[in-house]
């Protein structure tokens, strides 16, 4: 990114905060899980998942219903909450394509979805790898595209998402400050650099109107243009 916001001295932190931890705290706990989707939150913890937190999860849901979605791309299904989310925003018959590379993470989202009392022709779950799934979806089709998976290839989920989403849509990663991230100017790693990439792309192209939120681990959002 060309004017790094770490470099960045006319900015006054002081008047933006930060949210003191407690804040933060609450924040994150002052949505409320249903107990399917605890036990789907439990079950990615033991299968070494890290879910979308609390406010993010309710933050998917807000976007899906202000999109009117009926159509959604996730890329990375895990035990379902993230893809239970956006289903409880989207509109009654609206389908989440969700893909991930692991057939059995699959399967418990599907016991999370189910559990809910979401129809199976509700989630369409796709198990390959994302890069060979979204060129085969149709263009301008889909509401929102969501990517919580390898950070190396959300640039390329970004050029499918492009063609992926109507005017308006919504391209939204996940864990784009986890451990610093891109706010933390001496990481040099591939992911790193894969999120500047995105982080810069959104920025500096007209057709894309973004905002990054500090919200669990990171939300990298942009609407598209016409």
């Amino acid at each position: 990114m060309s004017d790094y916001p770490a470099g960045n001295e006319s900015l006054d932190f002081r008047s933006i905060g930060p949210v003191s931890p407690a804040a933060w705290a609450f924040a994150e706990a002052w949505p409320d899980d249903s107990e399917q989707l605890q036990e789907a939150r439990d079950l990615a913890g033991e299968v070494g998942l890290t879910p979308v937190s609390h406010a993010t999860a309710s933050l998917l849901t807000l976007f899906a219903t202000l999109a009117g979605a009926g159509a959604v791309v996730e890329v990375g299904t895990g035990t379902g909450v993230s893809g239970a989310a956006l289903l409880r925003g989207m509109t009654p018959d609206g389908v989440l394509t969700s893909i991930d590379l692991e057939a059995e993470h699959q399967r418990s989202a599907r016991d999370t979805f189910a559990s809910l009392g979401y129809d199976h022709v509700r989630a369409r779950l796709i198990t390959g790898r994302a890069l060979e799934v979204l060129p085969r979806l149709s263009d301008h089709a889909y509401d929102i595209v969501f990517a919580d998976s390898d950070k190396g290839e959300y640039p390329a989920i970004l050029a499918q998402a492009g063609r992926l989403l109507r005017v308006g849509g919504l391209v939204i990663f996940d864990q784009v400050l986890a451990d610093s991230g891109i706010a933390d100017p001496l990481r040099h790693d591939t992911d790193m650099t894969a999120l500047r990439h995105v982080a810069s792309a959104l920025r500096d192209e007209d057709h894309w109107m973004p905002a990054l939120l500090t919200v669990g681990r990171g939300l990298l959002v942009a609407s598209m243009r016409k």
